[in-house]
């Protein structure tokens, strides 16, 4: 069965190790084959932007998901995993779930639960700044 996609103007995919941009218009693909990585502009990281622990999990995940040899990457991804659950135990789950999708093959649901995994971490540093704002305003109130 073909997967539909649709792609704003100027939008890019990446196929297989293709990038394909679109034109000034909407464009409607029709994409027929087996396990080929197919990845939205939307949902591509880049070194430059991935500048969490989560975010550098997820790259490694897309690396391995785009790669003609996925187990190249895995050095480097157990590496952030060690690191990420050293941090932030409260990722264990996520990272779990990922875990267990990388070791069945199923990279690109790896990648989706490394989203959850990102969202966690935001909502993580979102409490942390909450609460440093708090600290902040009872140190100024008692000054």
């Amino acid at each position: 069965m073909a997967l539909k996609v649709e792609l704003k103007p100027n939008e890019r995919i990446i196929v297989g190790s293709c990038v394909i941009t679109n034109t000034d218009q909407r464009a409607r693909l029709l994409i027929d084959g087996d396990r080929i990585p197919i990845l939205r502009e939307k949902d591509i990281l880049t070194p430059e932007t991935a500048d969490t622990p989560a975010k550098l999990i997820y790259l490694a995940v897309q690396l391995m998901y785009l790669s003609p040899d996925p187990m190249a990457h895995h050095p480097t991804y157990f590496s952030l995993v060690r690191d990420i659950i050293t941090a932030m135990p409260s990722a264990w789950p996520f990272i779990e779930s990922v875990n267990n999708f990388i070791l069945n093959g199923d990279l690109y649901h790896a990648l989706k639960e490394s989203k959850k995994l990102i969202a966690h971490e935001e909502k993580l540093l979102e409490s942390a700044r909450g609460q440093q704002k708090t600290n902040q305003d009872d140190t100024r109130k008692s000054a």
